[in-house]
């Protein structure tokens, strides 16, 4: 997969972070989507005994769900641990794992955050603006925002509050269970996003594209202890 944006890695904090707020004014926040025929997930795992961490891409039908391709990358640790940064810890591994796939996705969903970040740029969003390609975020918790809880009922959703801006919404995908934080990457609306969500979480609380991910990444650290 070509990426459409570079820019150096070898950053520290202070860099890392106004290199985010320039590249926030890239994100697209209106639907840019061709027709979804292929849809990846990604997911990043930390060894609890080394510095070793686990890349995954899981390349999805998009109408099935079947899998159709995986990747995964090991890699060391190169960025250190400072929340709202992540993206420059986990996508240097997840690129390399882009480079590997063989079938050309069409939207990814990060385990993480897009908008719904202190600087309106998690790693669904840095991930989407790098391939311009379509990105949506769904985090298991949240990372910035206040929220009233949504019905129980799968498909009730909240906004997520940020200073009198929605930056995502409170998902429920499932009836009785945890809702999940939904919000833009890059090149698609909030409404679309969580009509995906929910198209790709026929049966559990995570859509198949993260809990596919998970299990391959899950694998790989079991390799590397």
């Amino acid at each position: 997969m070509e990426l459409k944006t570079t820019h150096r890695w070898d950053l520290d904090e202070q860099e890392a972070i106004e290199l985010q707020h320039q590249l926030a004014l890239q994100v697209m926040k209106e639907d840019a989507l061709e027709p979804v025929r292929y849809v990846a997930g990604v997911d990043v795992a930390y060894s609890e005994q080394n510095d070793k961490l686990i890349a995954a891409v899981a390349i999805l039908e998009a109408d099935s769900l079947t899998l159709v391709d995986t990747v995964m990358v090991e890699e060391s640790v190169s960025f250190p641990y400072i929340p709202g940064l992540f993206s420059f810890r986990e996508l240097p591994p997840i690129m390399k794992a882009f480079e590997q796939i063989s079938i050309l996705p069409q939207l990814i969903v990060c385990d993480g955050q897009g908008l719904a970040h202190p600087r309106r740029f998690g790693l669904a969003c840095h991930l989407g603006v790098l391939y311009d390609i379509p990105t949506i975020g769904c985090g298991k918790t949240k990372l910035s925002g206040s929220y009233v809880e949504p019905d129980i009922q799968r498909g009730s959703y909240s906004p997520l509050m940020d200073q009198h801006e929605i930056i995502g919404n409170v998902l429920r995908t499932q009836d009785g269970v945890n809702p999940v934080f939904v919000s833009i990457g890059h090149r698609i609306s909030l409404a679309t996003a969580c009509e995906w969500i929910l198209k790709l979480s026929p049966t559990f609380r995570l859509p198949e594209t993260t809990r596919q991910a998970d299990q391959i990444v899950r694998k790989g650290l079991k390799l590397t202890q």
